[in-house]
């Protein structure tokens, strides 16, 4: 499978995971009655579709771990923001910055 294709389904499921995630806590602590039910079941099927997608294909996602954590949470710092108006901190920058210079390294060490 090309680079590009395995990038595009990491980048889809760290979407799919972070949104799911983000239907939840909005489930949880923002909604009610039928909205609280509503946001539960896209929660559920996003993290569903997410389980589907990183388990379909025939790849070996140890050594894509390290770029799909980087995606991740690149995503899901972007779904706080935008979603909850959750700014990420200096120290969330410091962290986060260090999680993308592991998934570099994890990324081009040729061994």
């Amino acid at each position: 499978m090309p680079d590009f294709i395995v990038f595009l389904l990491l980048l889809a499921a760290a979407l799919l995971e972070a949104g799911g995630d983000s239907c939840f806590q909005t489930a949880m602590h923002r909604a009610s009655g039928i909205h609280r039910v509503l946001w539960s079941l896209a929660g559920a099927v996003s993290l569903a579709a997410y389980g589907a997608l990183v388990n379909t294909p025939r790849w070996n996602f140890g050594p894509l771990l390290g770029v799909y954590v980087v995606l991740f949470f690149v995503v899901a710092q972007a779904i706080a923001w935008l979603r909850f108006d959750q700014a990420p901190t200096l120290p969330v920058l410091v962290g986060g910055s260090l999680i993308v210079a592991g998934g570099v390294v994890i990324s081009v060490w040729k061994t």
